[in-house]
Parts: C-alpha cells; sequence; structure tokens
C-alpha cells in the first residue's frame, strides 16, 4: 500500500514571533509512519513543527500552518491508498497575520480568529478508493463526539484520545468503526498502537476491495 500520514501541530502566525498552536509532539505520527515503513508500505509523511527528528524512510514533507498542511495531503492523497491523520492541525488563525513583532506598549491586541481547513472532510468529500482514519482528541463526552466525528466525516476508522496523550509515551486509547465496533486499548504505547492502526488499513483493503 501506500499510506499517508500526518503528524505534529500546525503553527498559525500572528506576527512574525509569535503563533497559535497546541502541544501535540509528533511522536504518533512519527511511530505510524515507521510502523508504515517496517510492515512494506510506501509511505508519505506531511509534518509540523516538530522538535522530534523523523523517523527514516518516508517521504518526508515539513509544513508549518494548516494551509500548508492541506495543500500537501491534496497533492499526495489521489495516489495513496489510506490516509492516517494524526495531526493536531489547529481548528482557527489569526484572521491578520501582523508584519514585524507587535509592541507591548501598544496593549493587548484585538484578535479576531477564522475557521481553518477541515482537511479530512474535503479527503472524504474526494475520495474514490482511499481508507480514512482519523482523530478526535476530546476531554468530555468523548464516544458521543468521536462517533459524530466517524459519521460527519465519512471515515472509516477514528481513534479517541484524551488531553493526557499530548507528549507521552504510553496512553489509554479507543478505536470506534461503523456499526458500533469499538476497541479500547488502556495504557498502550504509541508503538504498539502505531502498528495496529496501520494493520488496520491493510485489513481494511483487502475486506472491502478498495
Amino acid at each position: 500500500m501506500r499510506i499517508l500520514v500526518t503528524a505534529g501541530p500546525t503553527h498559525e502566525p500572528l506576527d512574525d514571533v509569535r503563533f497559535l498552536a497546541n502541544a501535540s509532539s509528533g511522536r504518533l505520527g512519527f511511530a505510524v509512519a515507521a510502523a508504515a515503513m517496517a510492515l512494506g508500505h510506501r509511505t508519505v509523511l506531511v509534518c509540523g513543527p516538530t522538535p522530534l527528528p523523523p523517523p527514516f524512510g518516508p517521504e518526508t514533507v515539513r509544513v508549518e500552518t494548516a494551509a500548508s498542511m492541506r495543500e500537501a495531503c491534496l497533492a499526495a492523497f489521489p495516489a495513496v491508498d489510506a490516509v492516517i491523520m494524526t495531526a493536531a492541525v489547529a481548528d482557527w488563525r489569526p484572521a491578520q497575520r501582523h508584519q514585524g513583532k507587535l509592541k507591548k506598549d501598544a496593549g493587548p491586541p484585538d484578535l479576531p480568529l477564522v475557521r481553518t481547513a477541515d482537511i479530512l472532510s474535503e479527503l472524504s468529500s474526494r475520495r474514490e478508493h482511499q481508507i480514512l482514519v482519523g482523530f478526535a482528541l476530546e476531554a468530555a463526552d468523548g464516544e458521543v463526539n468521536a462517533r459524530q466525528k466517524l459519521t460527519g466525516k465519512g471515515l472509516d476508522l477514528v481513534v479517541l484520545d484524551s488531553p493526557a496523550a499530548i507528549g507521552a509515551e504510553r496512553s489509554d486509547f479507543v478505536l470506534l468503526g461503523p456499526g458500533g465496533w469499538r476497541n479500547h486499548y488502556r495504557s498502550i504505547s504509541k508503538e504498539i498502537l502505531a502498528h495496529r492502526l496501520v494493520s488496520f488499513v491493510a485489513n481494511a483493503r483487502l475486506l472491502t476491495g478498495r
């Protein structure tokens, strides 16, 4: 298979030195890309800003913003068989990027925000044969919200996690699929989860014939 993996956060600039972001480390996405390569799949890794070194082997595309991640994903998507979207893409960006550095003497700036593109929904609308795996990081009503993402975006699998998973080597994850399918992994390493996700997309392709 040829698998597209996204990893890490995005940075949405406010000015030339400040940005909106989140604490995603990219660790899980890198583990998924490494697992895909280890299992013999050709892999494209679209990676947001992270200090971690990416795994050796995948075709790696470095991006910064949600817009640049969208562009890289849309370019790779037609040629892949599956997408595993682990990236924590920012939901909002500043409506205006200021030149230079905003000075604190001017007081707190007004900070209007606009929504970023929903990359996974756009990929779903363009899918032909691809298997799509998304993630839902939820602090409350996790399974309800994750299942809404599963059905609303037409995904094959959603991985539910919590803020405790950010940067951690091990965490709890719930895998949710169509028809009420559910599998709960407790305190599992991200490397083991990564191998199971890659195996899932390979098996899904065999079962669906996509």
